[in-house]
């Protein structure tokens, strides 16, 4: 087992890696910019290393700093969480050039799952279905005349290095293709560097659900059942929801036995995500994640499971130590995430927390670095707590996470509770009836 880890991440992620590490008996190292010289997660490690000013890029994402940190502090290890550099190949390499461990899947399967187009031609091989669409890269237009024509409108353009929604448009029908597939390049060409992209057929009725895995180096794959993240605004997930309302055990068993199967074929390595559209019974596989998830909490309070503390095992070696057959499935679990915004516009809101209050009590956990005094810098992404609740039926989870909403207090800035409250309490979200595209609606009043 490693003797000291370093968190290449901060906040909330940070925190939680720290926790993992402290309840396995492992020292931690934590990095941060000058405007996190005060978080949580500094305030708590047992080593810190300031590793640039306030941006990202030279600091989070430095990973010359970030090197130099795990040297100085003789780190065996780095946990990259997830965002920054965590899906990074190069930076993968990078550290385990240094001879330290990266603690996530090989840079070999970072890069394929990263190539949005090489991982739908991976799980094509090894028998995933996919969304109907291209065959790989459309380099013109005519390609995409082409393609659109024979899978039929709508059609979804999206970026094949890309994420969160960006170099994504859809032409309805033959006379918006030309204008969605040349934005969709610029975006991609300016949020990625790379202007290729390819073609899916646009599903107007699905959900997003996604399955969560964990492999070790030795053939092992297990899955933990799958999260709903259909509840999206401009493709960022808001809620999340373990199981999902509108799959059954039998389709999750199914699913499951084709993903594991997959990834053993692949020889993949520590934890990892596939993400699915599904609409009218079918499943189509959009892409794969090869980090921890943002929600990875209501996984774990649905199997019982530390997913982080499975990470850190299996990239130390070790067994999973468990098959298929003794990962079960108890109760319901939904998480909000709470950002530092403004409920109404969406506006972020940087600045000194005054009074912070988390909700308790039996079934609830909350996964925030934010205290009384915080200031929250305006300098990265705007998640400050993930609110999770877990009970025996989905009925009594949206009821305790009623209560707990009720009761989460963050005074000084505006956060987006109140958004999660309206959602809590709207029919059709307790009837579980939604796709990706209710929220937008739900929002703009319609």
């Amino acid at each position: 087992m490693f003797q000291k880890i370093l968190i290449a991440n901060r906040g909330e992620i940070a925190l939680r890696i720290q926790r993992a590490c402290r309840e396995l008996g492992i020292a931690t190292v934590a990095v941060h910019s000058t405007a996190d010289a005060d978080a949580m997660h500094v305030r708590l490690s047992d080593e810190s290393v300031c590793i640039g000013p306030p941006p990202a890029k030279d600091s989070y994402l430095n990973i010359p700093s970030i090197l130099s940190a795990a040297a100085i502090t003789g780190a065996d290890a780095i946990h990259p969480g997830y965002g920054f550099l965590s899906e990074n190949a190069s930076f993968a390499d990078m550290v385990s050039a240094h001879g330290l461990t990266f603690i996530g899947p090989s840079a070999e399967h970072i890069s394929m799952m990263g190539d949005k187009i090489a991982a739908k031609t991976a799980m094509a091989a090894v028998g995933v279905p996919l969304v109907p669409g291209s065959d790989g890269e459309m380099p013109d237009l005519e390609t995409a005349r082409s393609v659109a024509s024979r899978i039929g409108y709508p059609v979804l353009i999206k970026a094949a290095a890309g994420g969160g929604g960006r170099g994504m448009k859809v032409a309805r029908d033959p006379s918006e293709l030309e204008d969605a597939y040349r934005l969709a390049r610029t975006e991609s060409r300016a949020a990625f560097g790379n202007d290729a992209v390819y073609m899916e057929k646009y599903l107007d009725k699905p959900r997003h659900i996604e399955l969560q895995i964990m492999a070790d180096g030795h053939g092992n794959v297990v899955h933990f059942g799958e999260r709903d993240c259909s509840l999206q605004r401009r493709h960022q997930k808001v809620l999340e929801e373990a199981g999902s309302p509108a799959i059954s055990a039998a389709q999750r068993d199914a699913l499951g036995e084709t993903a594991t199967a997959a990834l053993r074929k692949l020889g993949y390595r520590n934890a990892g995500t596939l993400e699915f559209l599904y609409q009218d019974g079918q499943f189509a596989f959009i892409e794969m994640n090869t980090r921890l998830q943002v929600e990875h909490p209501v996984t774990e309070m649905l199997c019982g499971i530390d997913l982080v503390r499975e990470q850190i095992r299996v990239a130390a070696g070790a067994r999973l130590g468990y098959e298929q057959r003794d990962v079960t499935f108890n109760g319901h679990a939904i998480e909000c995430r709470v950002t530092a915004e403004d409920p109404q516009t969406f506006m972020p809101t940087p600045g000194r927390v005054i009074a912070y209050h988390a909700p308790g009590g039996l079934g609830v956990r909350v996964d925030s670095a934010l205290y009384a005094g915080y200031f929250v810098p305006p300098n990265y992404d705007s998640l400050v707590a993930k609110l999770i609740v877990h009970a025996a039926t989905r009925e009594e989870a949206i009821n305790r996470l009623r209560r707990a909403l009720d009761e989460f207090a963050v005074v000084g800035i505006k956060t987006t509770i109140p958004l999660h409250q309206r959602i809590v309490d709207d029919p059709q979200f307790q009837a579980g009836d939604y796709t990706i595209h209710w929220l937008e609606k739900f929002v703009a009043g319609g």
